[in-house]
């Protein structure tokens, strides 16, 4: 591993866009039976699914705490069907399974005829100290640096991973509710927070929406709002029931992107998605949006809420993504977790 006090914008790398290649994707493996209330109990098998329909695409690797941890995982995977070939396990203890927001934020850059890749570990907080303790996932990113040997930069602020979404060409989508937010870096202002972003994700252009979902927890991630799905096209969520709370905040947002530039100036194609009704549990509402979704080297991975728009959503995603194959993936209950597939996943971009 090795530290550099320099930016990497200033080494020339970039975030690159999630449908870059891959190498690998990070996966924390859920125990924290806090984080669904009641409702433990079919988390690890939907972690299963999801981690067989990765290996048809890419790698896996999966934070666990300990040798038994792992072997325990194993004996899970190997009972679904996963093919073990494609699985990698890392001793790296956690304490939730987020992995989208306390791994590794890498950056990449094209260098002497080859790519290489660098890791950024911002500060964790566990979205402004809600979730407390985070010790653990807040080295995560240091630790994978030193175990695979990468250049490793460490922003003195606090970011999450599912707060931002890039097209790889220098655009960068972040939401004021999240990043402005006083529970994070309450001693920086909005010019000093988009020179972090500018400095250590090597972009030049940052677009800001309004707020995030009802139920939220994050303080509105932008994973659950707008998505790059290509370098000059988002998809955006649209609430069509003027009666719900989403309503006014998405209508908001979606009149924000008509207005947006990309890094050359060029207007973003905005393609809207629907969202998938209501759902209450134990008196609250949860996050559901079928902006979450995770792309894969082969495939689209999209959250699905057992709702009409289910097909809806999954046939707008597969039309803007001709050559993956757009997979649904129940997220029934994962979503008690206040998150869903894109939230517990993180990409590891491939190199040469």
């Amino acid at each position: 591993m090795l530290i550099t006090n320099e930016t990497p914008a200033t080494l020339g790398y970039r975030m690159p866009a999630e449908w870059e290649p891959h190498e690998a994707t990070w996966l924390s493996w859920p125990h924290k039976e806090a984080s669904w209330p009641g409702r433990f109990e079919p988390i690890p098998a939907v972690f299963v699914e999801l981690t067989k329909l990765l290996t048809d695409s890419e790698f896996v690797r999966i934070n666990v705490a300990d040798e038994e941890f792992a072997e325990r995982v194993c004996q899970l995977l190997k009972a679904g069907g996963v093919n073990l070939d494609r699985v990698r396990f890392h001793l790296n203890p956690t304490d939730d399974a987020w992995c989208r927001d306390h791994g590794p934020i890498y950056v990449v850059r094209d260098h002497n005829g080859k790519r290489e890749r660098a890791i950024n570990d911002w500060g964790y907080n566990a979205w402004g100290g809600k979730y407390l303790p985070c010790d653990n996932d807040d080295v995560v990113p240091t630790r994978i640096a030193q175990e695979m040997g990468e250049v490793l930069f460490q922003p003195s602020i606090v970011m999450e991973g599912g707060s931002i979404d890039v097209n790889g060409l220098g655009t960068l989508l972040t939401t004021e509710a999240c990043l402005l937010n006083p529970n994070r870096n309450p001693q920086l202002n909005r010019q000093q927070i988009e020179q972090y972003l500018k400095d250590y994700l090597g972009v030049t252009n940052i677009l800001w929406l309004g707020d995030g979902i009802v139920g939220d927890d994050t303080d509105g991630h932008v994973d659950d709002l707008t998505r790059f799905v290509s370098a000059d096209t988002v998809v955006t969520v649209i609430e069509d029931d003027p009666q719900d709370e989403n309503y006014e905040p998405l209508k908001e947002n979606y009149e924000r992107l008509l207005a947006m530039k990309d890094q050359d100036g060029q207007p973003l194609r905005v393609i809207t998605m629907p969202m998938p009704g209501v759902r209450y549990i134990d008196d609250q509402r949860v996050p559901m949006s079928y902006a979450n979704f995770y792309i894969a080297n082969k495939a689209i991975l999209v959250p699905t809420y057992r709702h009409a728009n289910d097909a809806k959503a999954c046939e707008i995603l597969q039309s803007l993504f001709p050559n993956r194959k757009v997979i649904g993936m129940d997220c029934w209950d994962l979503i008690w977790g206040l998150g869903s597939i894109h939230c517990v996943t993180q990409q590891m971009p491939a190199v040469s």
